[in-house]
């Protein structure tokens, strides 16, 4: 069979951490030699490494608020049905030039509702072909809690409609799929777990970050509360010698970054997102961050300490509850968020450095690699004939 050639959309509305887990396994597919187009939906994210992936940038679009139910373009306009013809045709046009033998879509179809008709149109497409492509769901650990249970049955629908597998980027042992999305034993013989997805971070001796603390928040949309937080709690806590590293999102107003900066007191570095991000979670001496996916396993990963202030704006769960199912982990703290302010941060800082470090030892954090070997293995399962 010769190399595998993966076709892989994905969409980030208000973070970036949907786009960070796919650029993770674009690298591992590349390492096992497949070829691999990413097509992404939303803004452009500098330093993004794809390992050598093809990147197709589709008109990008955002949510316009936490709620997610309206998206606009780069010009805080919201999109109409040209604009989303125009995106659907860029989008299969994309996928003939490709030709792929797998298709993923990340998060669909148990997210990303509000683009079912660029998938489906899609999606169809890909199915109409004498010999379809594998058809695969790239799922996170956790699902938000869908609005209205007609939803479930919806998602039910479109996996047993379309999907030949999908891959959960978590470990059972700390949360089941079934746990954030009911009747998944329908679709049970489609699921395989990948373990988590991680940029794995390397200590580094004079490497950057060192000794500091680093508050980040993803992709920055709703990050201007903690960042203020976190530079009112700095001289109440221990760590009040040590340099504090703002790292801002790119979806961060340059406005309101810029007034972040004119009121970072001595002490207190302020810059946007770095490439480097996982270096600097190995260095420094403590996170303090929003919680999203990515950080707390790279935190986890690296035996770093944090603080987590979940994301609970709109409808979001996800990042509550993965905070509610590590805050007894050694070395992790966290504050709801409608209770952040700096007194609070500063006690839970102090709270985490008294506590020993965490540890993933326990965890699966190969999800990456095991993806590009499920990939591998359906795809010669099917070249044999087994289902």
């Amino acid at each position: 069979m010769s190399a595998p050639n993966v076709f892989f959309w994905v969409q980030h509305l208000l973070g970036i951490g949907h786009l960070k887990r796919t650029a993770t396994l674009a690298r591992a597919f590349r390492r096992a030699g497949m070829t691999v187009t990413v097509v992404s939906g939303g803004h452009e994210v500098p330093g993004l490494d794809l390992g050598g992936a093809k990147l197709v940038q589709l008109p990008p679009v955002r949510a316009a608020d936490k709620y997610f139910k309206i998206l606009v373009d780069d010009a805080g306009m919201e999109i109409d049905d040209a604009f989303r013809a125009n995106r659907s045709e860029l989008l299969l046009a994309a996928y003939h030039a490709a030709a792929p033998d797998v298709v993923i879509t990340e998060l669909f179809p148990f997210g990303r509702r509000q683009l079912r008709g660029e998938l489906t149109t899609l999606l169809d497409a890909a199915k109409a072909q004498s010999r379809p492509p594998l058809i695969v769901s790239s799922v996170r650990d956790i699902l938000v809690e869908p609005p209205k249970p007609e939803r479930v049955a919806e998602m039910l629908e479109r996996v047993e409609t379309y999907y030949d597998r999908v891959m959960i980027h978590g470990d059972p042992t700390l949360i089941p799929f079934d746990e954030t999305f009911a009747h998944a034993d329908r679709i049970a013989d489609r699921v395989a777990y990948t373990g988590y997805v991680v940029d794995m971070p390397q200590k580094t001796a004079g490497g950057p970050g060192i000794d500091e603390v680093i508050v980040s928040a993803g992709g920055g949309a709703v990050s201007e509360e903690l960042f203020r937080a976190a530079m009112a709690a700095r001289p109440l806590t221990r760590l009040a010698d040590r340099t504090w590293r703002i790292l801002a999102g790119h979806a961060l107003a340059d406005d309101v970054f810029a007034s972040i900066v004119a009121a970072a007191p001595d002490g207190v570095a302020v810059e946007r997102a770095r490439a480097d991000f996982p270096s600097l979670m190995a260095n420094c001496i403590l996170s303090i961050s929003q919680g999203g996916y990515n950080t707390v396993m790279e935190m986890m990963t690296a035996g770093t300490r944090g603080v987590i202030v979940p994301y609970a704006g709109g409808l979001e769960t996800e990042q509550t509850l993965r905070a509610r199912l590590l805050k007894n982990r050694s070395g992790i703290r966290t504050i709801p968020e409608d209770m952040l302010n700096p007194a609070a941060l500063a006690t839970a800082v102090d709270a985490a450095l008294d506590a020993p470090p965490p540890d993933a030892s326990g965890l699966d954090t190969g999800g990456a690699d095991k993806g590009a070997a499920l990939i591998t293995a359906w795809l010669a399962a099917r070249e044999g004939g087994v289902s």
